[in-house]
């Protein structure tokens, strides 16, 4: 039997010892002639111009008084997904953010790059403070308004604001909690639950879902118009031809084999990246943060303006990155949703296809900066060989969904697996006495 057709190898396809198929033309359109693609991605991202949109509004963060009676004592509930003034019980949340600045725009009618001002280049902000945390590395958000000191999210630590940094920019947007601490503990305490058969002892002790931590995550927000070229190779299965028997049984693959290309539109709207360069550069050999995306997608169009009050009794991690260092993130996320538009456009190639050459030509961008909300849960796992490693579970702070990681003891896995191997020899041995038996 041939090998199985790669879809996402990076070369042409290959043609095997078992298959036979011929070169044509594209049936579903005509190939693109006299273009000039290299065999590389091309990203074309030209700044016709820059445009910032103020979403500051013109008051100092961290002073955002309640519109009823004036106080600055304000918190947010999740449960009632409202901010609410401590002093006369009023509840509010602040505009939309798309629609008070402007960020539901037409898409299409973008030209160079437009941004928020909380997307702007990084500089120093005293309304807000970043801690560095002495136990992990970790850069935790905090409001001084709010509290002289807070806990890490990664791992626990108690941070003072004896560790502060520069912590950059306050957000354009925020998308609030919605999802209460204890909705949220009830979702990891069932997630670990499900795994527990196989979790370490210590995993088991010291289980504690209560200790989990509200945080709001630093992504860039990107709408995009750009046009797309796309060229490679897909097969058609024209049908299968088996010769022999037996051991010397052969199956041959009959397939056509075209080359294509496409050219066409594309725009992007809410393309998240994430904003801090830890998060977006994950290191899976200590911890599993990845998890972070597992939990996606959050409804980033009920974002709202940013007001610090939103942070009460939550942290955030600092965005650290500016928008030229996420070109390249922004440019595989297009890149990405352009193969899943044009896959749609290629039905006949049922054995699939291999991109050979893509390119970009992107007209206008805008950057919107956010943050949107996790709980999250942390496990420090010690190993045996001196090494240690991070297990994070992670709820999404508006729909729930949950994901993430649990230790897991080898040696039942190791037992397991011996009883299973041990039961199918076990069905071996009887199966053949079974049926002389009848």
């Amino acid at each position: 039997m041939s090998a199985p057709f790669d879809p996402n190898a990076p070369r042409p396809i290959p043609q095997g010892a078992h298959d036979a198929h011929r070169v044509a033309a594209d049936p579903q359109g005509a190939p693109l002639n006299g273009t000039e693609a290299s065999d590389e991605a091309m990203t074309d991202v030209r700044p016709v111009g820059e445009q910032v949109i103020d979403t500051s509004r013109g008051q100092q963060s961290g002073f955002q008084k309640c519109p009823r009676c004036g106080s600055t004592e304000i918190g947010y509930s999740p449960a009632a997904a409202a901010l609410v003034c401590t002093y006369c019980r009023f509840q509010w949340n602040e505009a939309n953010a798309d629609q008070q600045f402007g960020f539901d725009s037409s898409i299409g009618s973008l030209r160079g790059t437009v941004h928020g001002s909380g997307a702007a280049n990084l500089v120093e902000d005293d309304s807000v403070v970043t801690i560095r945390c002495a136990g992990c590395g970790a850069d935790v958000v905090i409001d001084p308004q709010q509290a002289a000191q807070a806990r890490c999210h990664w791992c626990r630590q108690v941070l003072s604001l004896g560790q502060r940094i520069g912590n950059g920019r306050i957000p354009d947007a925020i998308l609030p909690f919605t999802v209460p601490h204890e909705a949220a503990v009830k979702n990891i305490r069932e997630f670990a639950g499900s795994r527990r058969a196989f979790a370490t002892a210590a995993f088991k002790e010291g289980f504690q879902p209560q200790n989990i931590l509200g945080v709001y995550m630093p992504y860039m927000l990107v709408d995009a118009t750009m046009d797309v070229e796309l060229q490679g190779r897909g097969q058609e299965h024209l049908g299968t031809r088996t010769v022999g028997s037996d051991d010397k049984r052969r199956t041959y693959y009959i397939a056509q084999e075209y080359e294509f290309g496409r050219r066409f539109t594309l725009r992007v709207d809410d393309l998240p990246l994430e904003s801090n360069a830890d998060r977006a550069h994950m290191n899976t050999a200590v911890n599993t943060n990845n998890v972070i995306n597992a939990v996606q997608p959050f409804d980033t169009k009920n974002a709202v303006a940013y007001n610090p009050n939103y942070l009460s009794g939550f942290t955030s991690e600092r965005r650290d990155t500016n928008i030229a260092d996420l070109g390249g993130e922004a440019a595989d996320g297009f890149l990405s949703i352009a193969r899943a538009r044009a896959s749609g456009m290629l039905p006949l190639y049922d054995r699939g296809v291999v991109w050979e050459r893509e390119g970009l030509d992107v007209h206008g961008s805008r950057w919107v900066s956010i943050y949107l909300p996790v709980w999250l849960y942390s496990h420090m796992e010690h190993r045996s060989d001196g090494s240690q490693f991070v297990h994070y579970i992670a709820v999404n702070g508006r729909t729930g969904r949950t994901m993430g990681s649990v230790p897991v003891s080898q040696g039942k896995l190791i037992a397991v697996s011996a009883l299973a191997s041990l039961g199918g020899l076990v069905l071996g041995f009887l199966a053949p006495l079974v049926a002389n038996a009848f």
